[in-house]
């Protein structure tokens, strides 16, 4: 078929055009040389092309030399008859190789019809010199002009687009001499402008050191305004031919540089890996032990910062590693994919960078991670307790030492020594009054002391000026209670000496100290700081201020009587003129006293009915917050959920081609994606939630950690799969795999994957080859699991699945081709020097070859001898060849 398409090209060539007189010379010229470049190597030569071919002798024996054949026996009579014999014995040894012949006849080249002899000349250099040429696909004149361009391209003044008027000016020819044998000719001294001198060069060049005779004259082509292209054809095909050794080592070259681009693609990967796993792990060192630094601080504010310090981390700075950490994943994935697709060994990272490490330090990481944020909480939760508690003990301290005030030095005043009868009794009276109030203050005292205990077990860091002020209100109260009892006994041993005092304001004293303690006490209450953290708690606040509330009627009418007693006296004062200096002998506490502490009692109801409300209030938009944090957690939640089942489904599943898969994939991740929004909204609610200090909600089993859990492992997992599916397209195609095949494979793994996680398990993987007719012992299948699982982890991924089946079917030894590659470049030597590394293939891969290769030791070696069979076998590892 090749031949017939060949002939067809060439129809032109026809019996009854006459020939241009110019191309008939041309031709003659170039056919006789052409024809004498082979018949020398027989020994003998043509003179003139239509006579030394008239009687078959020299037209077989040039056929002979150049196929390498032997044709039937020549007839050696003179005979026209013989002759005839001869010449088609010639022709029919040329339609035998596939040639067509057309209307050219024997006895036309007998007869010397030199227009026929040249088409059958032509015929023969068609087929045997320009015919096999081939580059890219084409071949015959296709092939010849398209090497031709490629050689010529890098020369701007040399334009070859046909094989006539693009060889005209000469520089077409030197471009090739040049291209090939720099050394023989100064190109850039030729001039386009001069034709002669640049055709005659590269001729002479030519037939003096490239053993191509003269087969053109620089003054035809010149003279002629298209040479013809029959002759330039056959010139230039004894140049292909003269350079074709130098056409193998370009095609080793292009084969290496082609091995050598993917090897350095890969190394490019290996280092953007490398580099991506130190920063990761870098920045995990970095950050475990701020993490796992659980020293509280001492103030809320500060406290709150390192929450807001955790937030920003979890919501900034965490979510773009996450995303590495996935890259890092998937870049590992598809570097050792493309390493076993073009039989490179496996990479392995270096020590301590493996993609398991990176896994166990982000392990580590979220098990340094887990808890902080409780913590943080309860430590926020402990010092609002301190800070109220704190303030309950200011509180109470100091209306405590403002009732002690005073006290001591009028426990120790002598006004008993000088005082009359009555005073005197009115003294005792006075204290016992003392000792009552003072036994009413022992309760106070007693809670500032627990308040203090409380602090110190709490590690309230401002517990030393809390123990300060404890103590010495307890060393003020033990003080009280001893000068109590000697102005007790002092008064008790007058008291047989003195008269009754007057019993009125007695009774007075005796009620108005306990109401007047009531009114302390209901404003201290009234007054007291609260925290609550739910509606019922703040409901149980009201309820008791309103008890406290209808307490006050009853408490009014004590008020009256107590004040009724104090207008009795004045009255008696008044009626009987008694001395009394206007004040009562048995308390301090007076009406005026009585009347603005009930005053300041009513005043303070209304106020701590608003800061009830309030709060009320406050507790209510706390459970919307939480409603409103759980109704969206609710939904996202199991969204979550059925998402990841849904992609597992989907790689499992056999639906479609892989693309379908990768596709659908590909819109759940877009759904994915879009829901971000829908998490952004719920960490915002979350805030808010955070920033109210609410600590629990009952109305949902999601916390804010579960949905940024479930919503990494969601986009890493959907990545992770998009990755898996596209490896195995990468797989199907480098190997060839149909998708019958690929789906035959994955319904054999799906069967055998009996526990559905996605991994067969050894048992599994030797039942499924079982399945498929492998017969092997306990060695064999050892080593087939090596292969399927070099990290020993004893499960068996689809993608080494695949990989392994698809290696059983077909596997290349590229390594063997590149030897060869090298082996040519060499000219066959058993090592290659530097300078034909660099001669042969572009600068930085000869470099690269040159840097990686180790010197030639054998005994043959040279000064410059590179190893280039060890570095052949190093690209692809030991185990392939």
């Amino acid at each position: 078929q090749r031949e017939n398409d060949y002939m067809q090209q060439e129809d032109d060539w026809d019996r009854d055009m006459l020939l241009d007189p110019a191309w008939e010379k041309q031709q003659r010229k170039t056919f006789t040389a052409w024809c004498n470049s082979h018949l020398r190597k027989a020994g003998t030569q043509i003179e003139n092309i239509e006579e030394d071919f008239r009687d078959g002798l020299k037209l077989m024996l040039l056929l002979e030399v150049i196929s390498g054949e032997r044709l039937a026996k020549p007839e050696r009579g003179k005979m026209r008859v013989h002759k005839i014999s001869n010449v088609n014995k010639a022709l029919d040894f040329i339609a035998s190789k596939g040639v067509k012949l057309v209307s050219i006849g024997a006895e036309e080249i007998v007869d010397g019809n030199a227009k026929m002899t040249l088409g059958m000349i032509w015929t023969i250099i068609l087929r045997f010199a320009i015919q096999d040429i081939s580059v890219e696909e084409t071949s015959a004149k296709e092939g010849l002009l398209l090497w031709c361009q490629r050689k010529t391209a890098p020369y701007k003044n040399v334009n070859i687009q046909n094989f006539h008027i693009s060889w005209k000016d000469g520089l077409g020819f030197c471009a090739l001499i040049h291209r090939h044998r720099p050394e023989l000719i100064d190109y850039g001294k030729l001039r386009k402008d001069d034709p002669m001198t640049n055709l005659n060069t590269a001729f002479d060049v030519a037939e003096k050191y490239l053993d191509i005779p003269k087969m053109l004259d620089a003054e035809d082509i010149v003279g002629t305004a298209r040479p013809d292209e029959k002759a330039i054809m056959t010139y230039v095909s004894s140049f292909y031919h003269a350079f074709s050794g130098a056409q193998k080592a370009e095609t080793a070259a292009n084969r290496i540089c082609k091995v050598l681009a993917v090897n350095q693609e890969n190394e490019q990967l290996m280092e953007d890996y490398e580099k991506l796993a130190s920063d990761l792990l870098e920045w995990i060192r970095r950050t475990i032990p701020w993490l796992e630094n659980r020293v509280p601080e001492n103030t809320m504010q500060a406290m709150q910062q390192k929450l807001e310090d955790f937030r920003d981390y979890r919501r900034l700075h965490k979510p773009p590693k996450v995303q590495e950490k996935c890259q890092l994943e998937i870049n590992f994935n598809t570097l050792q994919t493309k390493l076993r697709l073009s039989n490179r060994p496996a990479f392995m990272p270096s020590e301590g960078k493996m993609v398991s490490d990176i896994s166990n330090a982000w392990g580590s990481l979220e098990g340094a991670e887990k808890g902080y944020e409780e913590w943080l909480l309860n430590e926020i939760r402990r010092l609002e307790r301190l800070d109220h508690l704190a303030e309950k003990f200011r509180q109470k301290a100091a209306i405590h030492e403002a009732w002690t005030d005073g006290k001591e030095e009028m426990l120790q005043q002598k006004d008993y020594e000088t005082a009359s009868l009555s005073d005197i009794k009115a003294l005792l009276k006075k204290h016992e009054a003392f000792e009552s109030d003072l036994a009413a203050h022992q309760d106070r005292v007693e809670q500032i002391a627990a308040i203090a205990q409380e602090l110190n077990e709490l590690e309230y860091y401002d517990s030393p000026s809390v123990n300060a002020r404890c103590q010495q209100i307890c060393d003020q109260w033990d003080s009280l209670g001893v000068l109590t009892q000697k102005r007790s006994e002092a008064l008790q041993r007058t008291e047989k000496l003195l008269e009754t005092i007057d019993q009125l304001y007695l009774e007075f004293a005796k009620r108005a100290a306990p109401f007047n303690n009531w009114m302390e006490g209901a404003m201290e209450d009234l007054q007291d700081t609260f925290i609550v953290h739910t509606i019922e708690e703040i409901q149980g606040l009201s309820t008791a201020h309103e008890q406290f509330k209808a307490t006050l009627p009853e408490a009014d009418k004590e008020r009256q009587a107590i004040l009724g007693i104090h207008n009795e006296i004045a009255k008696i004062v008044q009626t009987y003129h008694v001395n009394m200096a206007g004040t009562n002998p048995y308390t301090t506490i007076n009406s005026q006293e009585i009347n603005a502490k009930w005053d300041k009692v009513r005043q303070l109801v209304p106020q701590r009915d608003q800061a009830l409300i309030e709060e009320h209030a406050r507790q209510q938009n706390n459970e919307r917050l939480r409603r409103q944090f759980a109704n969206q957690a609710n939904v996202i939640g199991p969204w979550i959920q059925t998402k990841m089942q849904e992609i597992g489904r989907i790689s499992i599943e056999m639906h479609g081609t892989l693309e379908d898969q990768l596709t659908h994939l590909r819109q759940y991740e877009k759904s994915i994606v879009n829901y971000k929004p829908k998490i952004d909204q719920l960490e915002g609610d979350h805030q808010l939630i955070q920033e109210a200090l609410i600590f629990d909600n009952k109305h949902t089993n999601y916390t804010m950690e579960h949905i940024r859990v479930g919503w990494e492992q969601l986009l890493t997992t959907i990545a992770r799969t998009i990755n898996e599916i596209e490896n195995q397209i990468l797989t199907r195609d480098a190997k060839g795999i149909s998708q019958d095949q690929m789906n035959e494979f994955r319904a054999s793994f799906n069967h055998f994957d009996r526990k559905k996680t996605g991994m067969m398990d050894a048992e599994d993987f030797r039942a499924c080859l079982i399945s498929m007719g492998y017969n092997m012992g306990e060695a064999e299948f050892s080593r087939i699991m090596s292969i399927v699982d070099p990290n020993r982890l004893g499960v068996v991924t689809f993608q080494a699945f695949i990989d392994f089946m698809s290696r059983e079917t077909a596997d290349t030894d590229t390594a063997d081709q590149v030897m060869a590659s090298f082996k040519v470049l060499a000219g066959d030597k058993n090592y290659i020097l530097v300078d034909e590394l660099r001669r042969e293939l572009p600068p930085d891969q000869a470099e690269y070859c040159i840097a990686r290769m180790t010197p030639y030791t054998g005994p043959d070696a040279v000064p410059g001898a590179l190893d280039y069979m060890s570095f052949s076998t190093a690209l692809y590892g030991e185990s392939d060849l």
